[in-house]
């Protein structure tokens, strides 16, 4: 089992959906979070909350991972409060739906920096430490879209891939090192995700809960896991596109999340 009580967890994204709900499960496990996001005013209700909740520390540090330098400010930051991160939750990212060239080219790069960059950056500010000190764990979120090639969904679907395949050979690399890395990938979630990214014909099944994925990927910590799928289903979906050539994974996977309405007829 990882030693949650009285350790210091970062989780970003914190602000909301999988992020908040991981702020909670680990302040009722006894940890200290530092909340890392853009929203201010959501995570200052979100510290009190757990403070008064569960008595232990919260902070938090508002920042745009979109920006080159964001990890290593965060790293400053949490240095100059006196705090060591014995738990990385690498939540943040976002997603971007429509054929290639009609989404924005900022907002495609700034989901690279958000979804990939940013995870290096963050693992590297504070993975050395975990190793020195003997303990630690690393939890990537990743997404069931990581294993295929997701035509209108193109750069999200690979940087999810990017998380998978760096996660599980960092995993490899702390092994008998007493530092934990899980990946995590859950399917369709009820968050905002897709309602922020007007990509409802993205959401496919049955949404499952943000705290559902937590359990899961705490699961996975405790049992020293390299990868962990959320939910019968979606693990069941994530073998689908192993067993048959990735450009026909690719065509079934384009046509279920096909754009349709304004932004499809824009693409014409």
């Amino acid at each position: 089992m990882f030693t949650y009580r009285e350790g210091t967890a970062l989780v970003t994204g914190a602000s909301s959906g999988i992020g908040r709900a991981f702020v909670r499960e680990l302040a009722a496990r006894g940890m200290n979070c530092i909340l890392v996001a853009r929203n201010a005013e959501a995570m200052s209700s979100l510290a009190k909350e757990i403070t008064a909740k569960h008595n232990v520390r919260a902070e938090v540090i508002v920042a745009d991972l979109s920006h080159p330098d964001a990890p290593a400010t965060i790293k400053k930051d949490v240095a100059s409060r006196a705090m060591t991160v014995d738990l990385l939750v690498n939540n943040a990212g976002f997603m971007t739906h429509g054929n290639f060239e009609t989404v924005s080219a900022e907002r495609e790069q700034d989901e690279v920096m958000v979804n990939c960059a940013a995870m290096v950056g963050l693992t590297h500010a504070f993975l050395p430490a975990m190793l020195a000190q003997n303990e630690g764990g690393i939890i990537n979120v990743a997404s069931i879209a990581g294993f295929q090639p997701i035509p209108h969904m193109a750069v999200y679907a690979a940087s999810k891939a990017f998380v998978i395949s760096f996660s599980v050979a960092l995993w490899d690399e702390c092994r008998g090192r007493n530092v934990r890395v899980v990946t995590l990938c859950p399917g369709t979630t009820d968050t905002p995700l897709f309602e922020v990214n007007d990509a409802q014909e993205a959401a496919l099944g049955r949404k499952r809960k943000p705290e559902q994925v937590v359990a899961t990927g705490l699961r996975g910590l405790d049992k020293g896991k390299s990868l962990v799928v959320d939910g019968l289903m979606n693990s069941l979906l994530s073998n689908g596109p192993r067993l048959i050539p990735k450009w026909l994974a690719a065509k079934f996977a384009g046509q279920a999340v096909k754009p349709r309405g304004e932004k499809q007829r824009a693409s014409n």
